[in-house]
């Protein structure tokens, strides 16, 4: 079932907190719970991204998992060129994309659940019991309308287009984030807006950003 409204939830930290580059150096010498705590902070903001692009809960809080145990896996090689929030989203954005593009080619979605991960099962990694904390977008008809029109969308042009409107990203955090170029990051914003508009052609102040 595609959730009743597209979820971007604020995060438990901000972006740049000064905390992660800590916890960040502590994970990289083997500490799990310093991991942990990565990915409490952070967990609500990517399952939030990532439930946009997939339009469905339960794949959404899958592919959350499999991004922190990517990121786990991964954290190396993490030199701190960009924010941690910044290189997590990227993970999170690419293993969703490559979902998505498999259950296209195959008709049919298969997730391995039995990656091994070295997190303990009770662990707060285990992301559950999560609030839905944006209600921007629910408030009545309009609310509905606004999120039908956004599934109308490829997940890459909804992607930018919450990154920017919602969660107010500058263009070239959105262009870190999905790893693409400013240009097209203001291209799929410039066709989202248009899409958008066309779809919502009979209501009248639909948003400030169309």
């Amino acid at each position: 079932m595609p959730p009743s409204h597209p979820l971007t939830p604020p995060s438990a930290a901000s972006p740049d907190d000064p905390a992660d580059p800590i916890l960040v150096a502590r994970s990289q010498r083997g500490d799990l719970a310093a991991f942990d705590m990565l990915v409490t902070r952070h967990r609500s903001r990517i399952y939030g991204q990532i439930v946009n692009m997939v339009r469905n809960e339960a794949d959404a809080w899958d592919l959350a998992q499999d991004t922190f145990l990517k990121a786990w896996k991964a954290l190396s090689k993490f030199e701190g060129q960009s924010a941690f929030s910044t290189w997590i989203y990227r993970i999170a954005h690419n293993t969703t994309l490559d979902w998505l593009r498999a259950r296209k080619i195959e008709g049919s979605s298969e997730f391995n659940e039995a990656v091994e991960s070295h997190i303990a099962a009770g662990s707060t990694t285990t992301p559950h019991g999560e609030g839905r904390p944006d209600e921007r977008l629910a408030q009545g008809e309009l609310g509905r309308r606004i999120h039908d029109a956004l599934g109308e969308l490829s997940p890459e042009h909804r992607t930018i287009i919450l990154l920017r409107e919602i969660e107010g990203q500058s263009y070239e955090e959105i262009a870190a984030m999905v790893g693409c170029s400013l240009g097209t990051v203001m291209s799929r914003l410039f066709y989202a807006r248009k899409k958008l508009q066309a779809l919502l052609a009979d209501v009248h102040h639909s948003s400030d950003w169309l």
